[in-house]
């Protein structure tokens, strides 16, 4: 286990990461099977380096937590 704390990507970087387009991965999040984004401040969201990651390693089979579809 590492001492570093998850860091909060921005949609540039997820998009970048992940090779999807940004209407893709938002329909992808309304299925769950894309990790949900984080409200930041009134107007910047982001999300979790770690979720991207787990995606990236298995995108076939991801499922977000807590989704009910």
């Amino acid at each position: 286990m590492t001492d570093t704390p998850d860091r909060i990507l921005r949609l540039k970087t997820v998009l970048e990461r992940t090779g999807l387009s940004r209407s893709t991965m938002y329909r992808k999040m309304q299925n769950g099977t894309f990790p949900r984004n984080l409200q930041i401040s009134m107007r910047c969201t982001g999300w979790r380096e770690s979720a991207v990651n787990e995606w990236i390693r298995n995108p076939i089979f991801y499922e977000a937590k807590g989704h009910s579809a």
